[in-house]
């Protein structure tokens, strides 16, 4: 079992950057691909980055590449997600999910092919 808990997110002026960050209890988490997603109100949930367990590769949403970085660290059993260049259509809870391969899943930007979640973050970007 893994449990997550993301922190980092806030009130932020379209422009501006945030990074927010996963930690997870179970040293499994090292071993395991993991990802970025994000719920705006009345929204589906959405996939904003993701990565295998060694943080060599990286994929993300075609709406936040070039902005957005995420990256873990293993050691500290956790994962983060620099976004810089914030925009107002950006806000949304930030989720950060595991999986259970090593690998990105094939449907990565998929929710179904994630078993581990946190109780997400606030981002608020205003313009």
């Amino acid at each position: 079992q893994v449990q997550l808990v993301e922190s980092g997110g806030e009130l932020v002026q379209a422009g501006g950057s945030l990074r927010l960050s996963c930690v997870a209890s179970g040293r499994t988490f090292s071993n395991l691909a993991m990802g970025w997603f994000r719920q705006a109100p009345g929204k589906e949930r959405e996939f904003v980055a993701g990565t295998d367990w060694s943080g060599d590769r990286t994929v993300y949403a075609d709406s936040v590449k070039g902005r957005f970085l995420i990256s873990r660290d293993n050691a500290k059993y956790s994962a983060y997600l620099q976004m810089d260049s914030l925009k107002p259509e950006d806000t949304a809870v930030y989720y950060c999910a595991s999986s259970r391969s090593f690998s990105l899943p094939p449907n990565y930007s998929d929710t179904r092919s994630y078993s581990f979640w946190g109780q997400g973050t606030q981002v608020t970007v205003s313009s």
